[in-house]
């Protein structure tokens, strides 16, 4: 039988991330889970995606001069201005900012809050991102000790080619 404690909703504040809150609010809801609402904002430093587990420093110089509290707090309270309303009722929820490589901070964060299912949009924000670096959901899925749960957004269908409209 399938039980979820803790289960971590990955944001970017995008429009697919939020399609993704509601069926991770539905699960916490289901499992009487805590909900874990984490954004990583982008930093200027990445780290190398082939090193998105636990070889990667916590700590690492980089971005991290560039994440102060008062980022943090800012980013906190548009976490808040996002979702809380959108909870109604349902208390058991944590809003956390980390500084870094998303996919990085995903899964570290996962692993030490001992997490059952993570679950985020199929795309986000950074087109350009993607294609630099990868995509996050990959890396995420590729690594994390868990589930993952990637939500799709229904209206960005993808036609391949020789595909009928």
């Amino acid at each position: 039988m399938i039980e979820y404690k803790s289960i971590l909703f990955c944001t970017d504040l995008s429009e697919d991330a939020n399609i993704a809150f509601f069926h991770a609010l539905d699960l916490a809801k289901k499992y009487n889970a805590k909900l874990h609402i984490l954004h990583v904002p982008h930093s200027s430093y990445a780290y190398c995606r082939h090193v998105v587990n636990e070889h990667v420093p916590e700590g690492a110089e980089g971005g991290e001069a560039f994440f102060d509290e008062a980022i943090e707090k800012r980013a906190i309270a548009v976490l808040k201005e996002q979702y809380e309303k959108r909870m109604g009722d349902f208390k058991n929820y944590l809003f956390v900012v980390k500084s870094g490589s998303p996919d990085v901070e995903i899964i570290r964060y996962a692993k030490k809050n001992d997490i059952d299912v993570i679950v985020m949009g199929t795309l986000g924000k950074s087109e350009l991102d993607r294609i630099e670096h990868g995509s996050t959901v990959a890396n995420v899925s590729k690594y994390a000790h868990c589930h993952v749960i990637a939500i799709r957004n229904p209206a960005k269908q993808f036609i391949l080619p020789g595909q009928m409209y």
